[in-house]
């Protein structure tokens, strides 16, 4: 490996490369409020939705006493961007960005460090005498996923007196009430208001309004230092004048107290003080705990249209909890310490660890995605989850299974909560006929009392093929036998309907039209769905062979799915699709009712007419070609195929699909994921020839979730120098110059896809634990001693191999292993 480019991974963000970050704090399905590389904050979602352009006028600020006093806010300069045409002021912009706090002074220069799920930011000016960082961080708990749900964020301020003389300071937290309503709902008063708090202040949107209950909210910021003062009622005037005297009080070194105003009259804002007096290299730092409450919302997905009116909408995990943001705030003071101390204990152990920076970076930051609006917990613990999110609303809802298949990350720190998307997919998603709905209801209830993605439509073949395998995978790493006993019939039910909704011939590929995670049914059989499909078939015989279940049936089709992907499906350098149309029990694909596609137009009938039908990969070399057999590995199924040909589609996909530069590269679809000079992985390529004029539809976009799995599965199968490259070169992309390095995003931020990460730690040091025979597993494709963390039901530690022998240390939790089998 080579020095030079771990130098450029899992590092310090300085200059330029501060201007995306956003790192994402708050619990699992509870929310999310961002610290950026700055130190400012933003992205406030914490309304049970996104809302990406969410920035409140909310900052810190430091005066130091003298003559004169000197304050800044703490926090750096403005990224430019933020300037004109900013987002989060849309239409003020060119009014001269009204309503923010940019003006103020802030210091010159600052640094942004990532150790998830924690965030330093140090801050430096010539004329501060202070050393100032800002530590941010939320719970994470591997296995406590009750812990790691809390709608709670930590903000430590740590000031240093770096001179030679006694400094007396004032430290303040600012807010204005971002809660409250700008104007009129329905001829309803906003109902906005501010309560005081022991050491801090409450922010309130506190009626429910009838026409908009969701919109009731409470946020809270605290701090633990017996000192403190709290002006509960910022000026209230006209203009600017609000924000003009709390910069007066801040510049002035004021600290006082002042009451909440009476008979529910409105406050702008409210501010913190705590004084910090320190003497020649004393140190001093203040904790700001930060929480919300938001117990209802608006958010439904797939329901009758006469219904909407009946049905409840979601409610977060934390209101079933706690009955009220005063019981939060109560619970987060009490458990700050040892939550702390726990999430700590978890992210040394994650960084005590010499593989790759690329690696570490990699799988990190994408552990942000845990921490997004993507997921939502509901009241009785279950997830449910987006693909990703807009900027105001989740994208593609309904823990959509075929997206999900490639995320590898919650399954290993969360099991219990990844066993509850299986809950979801076979029970209430699927009928008595084993037809699963691949984007489940939210609140989640049985599919067939939805709408729109009902069982009349569509299932995925690669979501519902991938489900079976993960319920091998779960049962692996829970070692629970009576849950697997308890899904099994379910799960050979759905087994069933899949075989003969696209394998009715019995040939072990899938033949008849199947839906899948490119929105476009493929037509014939094809290498990708195939591969998951023989995947399912040997999970399913695995767990039937386990419960003393006939799996004659599966081994049949299983042999011949092998045999007919390795004789027909191969051309000699990598896997493909064979399209068909006729001979299919579907009718003509002009006559087949399409879930997404639009139907085809006259021009569309003529281009079919001449070249065949549209949106297949075809003599293509798609990256995602042999996607069943990395899922298989992850799943704890070996090798499905045979390895000398998977390394050959691997090869194939690295030598036509890896581009180191884009600029010649035509992509007329979504360009933004990769492109110019930037390099990527594309989703297929025709080496060969025989693109249609309309192939394979985001055939020319770069996904990182696809990328990950594909350098994964290249590591995992030796040939570790090209999936690191790949791993390189879409961590470039996500710099913090362009794009921010902590929101990897597809069809919308925060997108789970990129969760495939995960598997890097698995494909690089072959390490996992079988909690059914209690067997450590270590395999590594990288050569002499390592140490890398591993997580498991029960546990977490480090796992490796130290002067050529394999080792394992508990950090949290307990592991019984039986059995180590190492193969070096």
């Amino acid at each position: 490996m080579n020095d030079n480019n771990k130098k450029k991974y899992n590092t310090v963000y300085t200059g330029q490369k501060l201007n995306k970050i956003a790192f994402p704090l708050g619990g699992i399905g509870a929310g999310m409020i961002c610290i950026e590389g700055t130190g400012s904050l933003s992205h406030f979602c914490i309304r049970n939705k996104p809302e990406m352009h969410n920035e409140p006028c909310m900052f810190s600020a430091i005066s130091i006493k003298g003559n004169p006093t000197i304050a800044r806010v703490i926090e750096g300069p403005i990224p430019n961007w933020k300037i004109f045409s900013n987002p989060t002021v849309v239409g003020q912009s060119g009014n001269g960005l009204d309503g923010k706090a940019y003006g103020l002074p802030r210091f010159a220069n600052a640094k942004f460090e990532a150790k998830f799920p924690f965030a330093s930011v140090t801050l430096t000016d010539d004329e501060i005498p202070l050393g100032i960082d800002i530590t941010a961080w939320s719970p994470f708990v591997p296995n406590d996923p009750d812990t790691s749900s809390m709608p709670v964020v930590g903000l430590e301020y740590r000031f240093v007196n770096n001179s030679d003389k006694t400094i007396d300071a004032i430290y303040s937290f600012n807010s204005k009430n971002f809660l409250a309503f700008k104007d009129k709902i329905e001829n309803e008063e906003s109902d906005d208001c501010i309560e005081a708090t022991t050491n801090g202040f409450i922010l309130h949107q506190k009626k429910s309004l009838k026409s908009k209950p969701y919109l009731t909210s409470s946020f809270c910021a605290t701090v633990d230092d017996k000192d403190a003062k709290v002006n509960c009622t910022w000026f209230r005037g006209g203009w600017f004048d609000s924000l003009t005297m709390v910069w007066n009080d801040i510049k002035a070194g004021a600290c006082y107290h002042k009451d909440p105003l009476d008979n529910g009259k409105k406050s702008p804002g409210a501010t913190i003080f705590v004084p910090v007096k320190l003497a020649p290299g004393e140190e001093k730092t203040v904790k700001l705990l930060l929480s919300w409450y938001t117990p209802n919302s608006d958010e439904k997905y797939f329901y009758e249209e006469k219904d909407s009116d009946l049905l409840p909408a979601y409610q977060p995990w934390y209101a079933g909890k706690f009955n009220s943001i005063d019981e939060v705030v109560q619970y987060w003071r009490a458990n700050y310490n040892n939550i702390r101390h726990q999430s700590k204990t978890f992210s040394d152990c994650f960084y005590d660890t010499n593989l790759p920076d690329e690696i570490i970076e990699a799988v990190s930051a994408n552990l942000s995605i845990l921490k997004s609006p993507t997921i939502l917990r509901q009241k009785d613990g279950r997830l449910w989850a987006f693909e990703g999110c807009c900027d105001e609303k989740g994208s593609c809802a309904g823990s959509c299974t075929h997206v999900w298949n490639y995320a590898q990350s919650l399954c290993h720190l969360f099991p219990a909560l990844e066993r509850t998307f299986r809950q979801t997919e076979f029970n209430e998603c699927q009928n008595k006929d084993g037809h699963q709905v691949f984007r489940a209801p939210l609140p989640i209830r049985n599919s067939s009392e939805t709408g729109q993605w009902s069982h009349q439509t569509p299932a995925a073949a690669d979501g519902q093929l991938g489900g079976i395998m993960k319920i091998y995978r779960d049962w692996k790493i829970c070692g629970d036998s009576q849950w697997l006993k308890e899904m099994w019939p379910k799960v050979k039910q759905s087994l069933l309907y899949c075989i003969e909704a696209w394998d009715p011939e019995h040939n072990g590929v899938l033949s008849e039209p199947h839906h899948n995670t490119f929105d476009i049914e493929f037509w014939g059989p094809d290498s990708m769905c195939s591969t998951i499909y023989i995947g399912a078939l040997k999970a399913a015989i695995e767990m039937a062979n386990t419960l003393k279940e006939d799996a004659s049936l599966f081994m049949s089709l299983f042999k011949k799915g092998t045999d007919y992907l390795t004789q027909k499906l191969y051309n000699g350098e990598y896997f493909h699709q064979l399209v068909q149309t006729k001979g299919l029990r579907a009718k003509s694909p002009l006559e087949t009712a399409s879930l997404i596609e639009s139907k085809y137009s006259p021009e569309a009938i003529r281009l079919y007419e001449e070249e065949g039908l549209r949106y297949q990969y075809g003599d293509g070399c798609l990256s995602d070609g042999v996607v069943g057999c990395w899922l298989a590995k992850m799943c704890c199924l070996g090798d499905i195929l045979d390895r000398e040909k998977i390394v050959s589609h691997l090869k194939s996909v690295y030598k036509y699909n890896y581009k180191t530069n884009l600029s010649g590269h035509a992509n007329p679809q979504r360009p933004g994921f990769a492109i110019g000079n930037e390099g990527g992985l594309l989703v297929c390529s025709w080496p060969n020839g025989n693109k249609s004029s309309m192939p394979l539809i985001y055939t020319e976009e770069v996904w990182t979730g696809v990328e990950y799995q594909v350098a994964s599965h290249l590591i995992s199968m030796g040939l570790l120098d090209y999936g690191l490259n790949i791993v390189r070169t879409c961590r470039d992309r996500y710099d913090g110059v362009t794009r921010n390095p902590f929101n990897e995003y597809e069809c919308g931020h925060w997108y789970a896809r990129a969760m495939s990460s995960y598997a890097l730690l698995q494909a690089i040091t072959g390490t996992r634990y079988d909690a059914v025979g209690k067997i450590l597993y270590i395999e590594p494709n990288i050569e002499g001693d390592f140490r890398s963390f591993l997580c498991t039901s029960t546990g977490y530690g480090t796992v490796g191999v130290k002067s050529g022998k394999p080792f394992i240390e508990v950090k949290s939790g307990d592991i019984v292993i039986k059995e180590i089998k190492f193969i070096n």
